[in-house]
């Protein structure tokens, strides 16, 4: 199933993270990842982005640079987000370098707390890869955190 106006959960288990990726979708563009111990009953399992998710922990490259994300957060907190986006997969940043590739201030405690804020709210783990920044938070829960930096050397 391609993205294209797709609306809905899709969920699958993977053994290389020992949990399911669900992924939310409304109007064909992700709104929601999360890591639930086992896919909801009412997901489908079926779903060409799924199975890009399971090349990537099997350790395919992929920045899924153009799946498409409805963020609805607040603009401040997407700017930092949009600029996670383009951190290099196999590559790290603190938080403090997240925050002036996004155009803040690094040593404003404001803006650093923005960052934070964005991190910590994540709707879209995986494709906003907060595992890729040091020094946290995380919306990515540690064991999945620890797994993606493993499948990209970090």
């Amino acid at each position: 199933m391609s993205m294209a106006g797709t609306s809905g959960v899709f969920a699958r288990e993977f053994d290389q993270i020992g949990r399911t990726v669900q992924v939310g979708f409304a109007g064909g563009r992700v709104i929601s990842v999360s890591f639930p111990a086992e896919p909801p009953g009412d997901a489908d399992g079926d779903h060409d982005l799924l199975d890009r998710i399971g090349a990537y922990l099997g350790g395919e490259r992929d920045e899924f640079t153009e799946v498409a994300l409805g963020l609805t957060v607040p603009t401040d907190q997407r700017e930092a987000l949009e600029a996670l986006r383009n951190v290099p997969y196999g590559e790290e940043v603190s938080v403090s370098r997240l925050a002036r590739l996004a155009g803040f201030d690094p040593d404003d405690a404001d803006d650093v707390a923005t960052v934070r804020g964005a991190l910590n709210d994540n709707p879209v783990p995986v494709f906003l890869p907060d595992h890729r920044v040091s020094g946290g938070p995380y919306a990515t829960p540690g064991e999945i955190r620890r797994a993606l930096r493993r499948v990209e050397g970090l």
